[in-house]
């Protein structure tokens, strides 16, 4: 195996790994939609109720560093540093990516807000 080789089954892997990443959020929010809506809520609920806070803060944060990762990449490549053009494309698609999965979960959240809000009381 040359070394590009080596570096794109690393690159790979990396996008295997956010792919990962996103299915386990989706699964994770998934599961969060399937709590009863009968549960009184609780000091444990009111924690968990920070727990989501920050997983959205933490999710934000990385998909705007890989925004910005992406963005100091192709920066470089312009600039006519030695950056690999694949890893330059990998990163903004990966940054794509991620800002496409935060747009999803926003839409969904947008629109359960709205079905609650428009119920009969």
């Amino acid at each position: 195996m040359s070394i590009g080789g080596v570096k794109d089954a690393m690159s790979i892997d990396r996008v295997m790994a956010l792919r990962a990443q996103i299915l386990e959020r989706n699964t994770a929010l998934a599961r969060a939609g399937e709590t009863p809506a009968s549960a009184a809520p609780t000091g444990a609920g009111a924690a968990k109720g920070g727990d989501f806070t920050s997983a959205f803060k933490d999710a934000f944060a990385q998909v705007n560093d890989a925004q910005n990762q992406a963005g100091a990449l192709a920066e470089s490549y312009e600039r006519g540093e030695t950056v690999d053009i694949a890893k330059v494309m990998l990163a903004r698609q990966q940054a794509s990516v991620g800002f496409e999965a935060t747009l999803q979960v926003r839409n969904k959240l947008l629109s359960a807000y709205k079905d609650i809000m428009s119920m009969p009381v």
